[in-house]
């Protein structure tokens, strides 16, 4: 028997959005470096839907927490384990896990402050603002495969995407075969998750693999999938508009509770930085012009109020103030990404780009 204590293990993809949520949660909850085993999933190879890992999460998503029950903590005790698999059970586990009351089992003496919301009303502003972020008319995933409203636009997708939605494609269809073949046995119920997930790829592969074909020279129904497709997707970022004027009207500010981190910024920041990086924005973009290019990428001509001053946003941040008489204005979401991308814990996670 192992004398080692259990630990919990975080099933994540670097490149995908939510696992950045868990991610900046260790590193803001002060976790030490071997508290916490974590363990890729490659999504690019689909292997997010083999059996082994649809056992932990049937979902086939990332993150996926895996912990030790409470009662087999102890190194003498066969370990027995539950599995969370979605972003906010996640966060909310890892940041009541570790207080500064409570360093049982724990490495690391950074400081370990609570990102609960303090009061009744601030978590109500709380769950509805991570309730949108994960609405399907928020969804960053979907958006991700419908970034492309006209011919050019499309072409570029396809590169960027053609190679590793191919390879999802055809890891599903190998194992729908071994199944078939009796290589692998799995339930029915695994076997139409699987079909139902061959059918959703291919209705992308399908209008990706034909991207650099002009509209004119598609057959018929070719030209019925594009026609979807870019509908489809102009009616997916139409819908964002509304997502980004709630959310703007929901932040406080710079923050989204205000001064303090909280959970939701935990959510809202991965969300922001993937639709950010859709629009063309970069890291290295400030607030104003990060938002910006998403603002002109969802609609032409749409832009939030610029209802917050820069200086008091900084100020409120904790961030430098260049120029203390500038008289710039700025949206809320704009101020929140000026703050939250001057952290330690998100220029860790996003080290290599925003994703």
């Amino acid at each position: 028997m192992t004398t080692d204590v259990p630990k919990a293990a975080l099933y994540y993809f670097p490149k995908a959005i939510w696992p950045s949520a868990p991610l900046l949660a260790l590193e803001e909850k002060g976790y030490g470096s071997d508290e916490i085993d974590l363990k890729l999933v490659d999504l690019s190879k689909g292997e997010n839907y083999a059996p082994s890992y649809l056992r932990l999460n049937p979902n086939a998503t990332v993150p996926t927490l895996v912990v030790p029950l409470h009662n087999t903590l102890s190194p003498e005790v066969e370990s027995r384990y539950k599995s969370l698999q979605d972003t906010k059970s996640i966060v909310e586990f890892l940041d009541k896990s570790r207080s500064t009351q409570s360093r049982t089992h724990t490495t690391s003496s950074a400081p370990s402050p609570s990102l609960s919301p303090a009061t009744i009303a601030f978590s109500a502003i709380s769950d509805k603002i991570i309730d949108l972020l994960h609405s399907p008319a928020a969804d960053p995933n979907a958006l991700l495969y419908l970034n492309a409203r006209n011919e050019a636009a499309l072409q570029e997708l396809s590169r960027e995407r053609l190679q590793t939605l191919s390879a999802r494609r055809d890891a599903v269809a190998q194992l729908l075969t071994d199944n078939e073949s009796a290589k692998i046995r799995v339930s029915e119920k695994t076997r139409q998750f699987w079909e139902l997930k061959r059918v959703a790829i291919e209705k992308f592969l399908d209008v990706y693999q034909a991207a650099d074909k002009p509209t004119s020279a598609l057959d018929d129904a070719a030209k019925t999938k594009r026609e979807a497709y870019f509908s489809d997707a102009t009616t997916a970022w139409a819908g964002l508009q509304g997502v980004l004027i709630e959310l703007n009207q929901e932040i406080i500010g710079p923050y989204v509770l205000g001064d303090q981190l909280s959970i939701a910024d935990l959510h809202l920041a991965p969300w922001l930085a993937r639709l950010v990086k859709l629009s063309g924005g970069t890291i290295a973009d400030d607030g104003n012009i990060a938002v910006g290019k998403l603002e002109e990428h969802v609609s032409v001509g749409f832009s939030l109020p610029q209802d917050v001053a820069v200086t008091e946003s900084r100020r409120r941040a904790g961030l430098p103030i260049p120029d203390p008489e500038s008289s710039e204005r700025q949206n809320r979401l704009a101020a929140f990404w000026d703050a939250i991308k001057e952290r330690p814990s998100f220029k860790k996670v996003y080290a290599d780009d925003l994703h």
